[in-house]
């Protein structure tokens, strides 16, 4: 297996020039396909991890998210960046004391969230939201773990460029290393983030066919990641499937099932 400090070398490598795609993975064996399918990095999926224990998004403690991150880091030999939610924690203490430990499972990189998850206030006040970004920096200092700050705006009833900018502002000053605004789809939103944040990199999520990855290289986009789009592709065959039997006691669903040769074999070469 590649070291981990050469996993980070290389995570580190990636955002410095060019465009990548960062597919989500939420267990051992989807990760083990992406990695196999020639993916330089990935990056767990908190909403992919949840769905797989039963749970909605954002409601897993944390050791469970440390559990699935450290067998996924270990599974394959590209770098991992680990979906870390907002870290949680609230204070900027806990966030640290909770970063070294995702830190601990071997990964390269880890996103911090500014989101609360309370409706009436969805995201940290600024201030706290830029201590949060800056505990973490501190917390894997010298380590070579890549981290990742978000701000959630448009995915939590915020949709405000302008403070979103902000946000990712102050995050890179913070020492974040790449920036991050799932939910922002334009050309023109996501340019502007590309320009207020350079040279540092930003992520883009993609959970839909709004884009490609040619285009949003030439917007100036370091990284691509699907976030629990895979996680829901999986799912939606699922769904239709089995409720298919369930309802009307036939099977045609089950034809558009992968062979069963097929996916065993992509376990066996491992």
């Amino acid at each position: 297996m590649t070291s981990v400090r050469s996993k980070r070398d290389t995570f580190r490598d990636l955002h410095r020039t060019g465009c990548f795609v960062i597919p989500n993975p939420w267990d051992v064996g989807s990760a083990r396909h992406l990695a196999a399918l020639g993916f330089p990095a990935l990056a767990t999926t908190s909403s992919g991890i949840a769905w797989s224990l039963g749970a909605p998004d954002n409601s897993i403690t944390r050791d469970d998210a440390l559990a699935r991150i450290a067998a996924i880091a270990a599974a394959v030999d590209v770098p991992v960046n680990a979906d870390f939610e907002g870290g949680f924690a609230s204070d900027p203490e806990s966030v640290a004391a909770n970063v070294r430990l995702a830190g601990a499972t071997g990964v390269a990189g880890i996103s911090i969230e500014d989101s609360t998850g309370d409706a009436n206030a969805p995201l940290f006040e600024f201030a706290l939201a830029v201590e949060r970004v800056r505990a973490a920096c501190a917390a894997v200092a010298g380590s070579g773990v890549v981290i990742t700050a978000r701000s959630e705006g448009f995915i939590a009833g915020r949709p405000d460029l302008g403070e979103t900018v902000r946000r990712l502002e102050a995050f890179a000053a913070a020492g974040a290393e790449c920036l991050y605004a799932p939910g922002i789809r334009t050309r023109e939103e996501i340019a502007t983030v590309v320009r207020a944040v350079a040279p540092k990199p930003v992520n883009v999520l993609v959970g839909s066919d709004f884009t490609t990855v040619a285009e949003l290289a030439s917007l100036g986009v370091r990284r691509i990641s699907v976030g629990g789009a895979l996680a829901r592709a999986a799912w939606g065959g699922f769904l239709v499937a089995a409720a298919e039997i369930a309802r009307a006691g036939t099977f045609r669903g089950l034809a558009a099932a992968a062979p069963f040769a097929e996916v065993n074999g992509l376990f066996e070469r491992r």
